[in-house]
């Protein structure tokens, strides 16, 4: 029960902090190491750097109503790296909506143990962000039917 309550009450720094890192790892791979992002790189990357933003502001101000801005925009990002991971992993799928121009969406250079690629780890930090906001939605509406 105190996890929960932890949760609830640091949702909002905690999905920002999962956004900073996710943010930081996506500069990281494509400012340091030099991979270039593919296209839908680029659309991930739309959905999640401003939430370091929103979050950011909304932690500092405790303003709970963002979530209802931010998750749809998680919702999306992570959408999108479904779609992404599915074209890099099932070779057939890529055929369906083949990325012409630039780097190939079905390529990665990050490639561990034969599944975990860039699309993977972004899904994971939008998924993170969906749980950790929902938990912290549900102390609002706890605290609208205490009053």
């Amino acid at each position: 029960m105190r996890d929960r309550g932890f949760f609830r009450t640091y949702s909002l720094y905690l999905a920002w902090v999962v956004s900073i890192v996710a943010t930081c790892a996506s500069l990281y791979l494509s400012e340091v190491l030099l991979f270039e992002p593919c296209r839908l790189c680029w659309f991930q990357r739309i959905f999640m750097y401003p939430q370091v933003i929103l979050l950011g502001i909304a932690s500092y101000k405790d303003d709970r109503k963002i979530i209802s801005y931010v998750l749809p925009m998680s919702i999306i990002g992570g959408s999108i790296s479904i779609l992404h991971y599915l074209e890099q992993m099932v070779p057939s799928f890529a055929k369906v909506a083949p990325c012409s121009v630039g780097i190939s969406c079905s390529s990665d250079p990050l490639h561990w143990f034969g599944f975990i690629t860039v699309p993977l780890l972004a899904l994971i930090a939008f998924v993170m962000i969906i749980c950790i906001l929902i938990v912290g939605r549900t102390k609002v509406e706890e605290d609208n039917e205490e009053v």
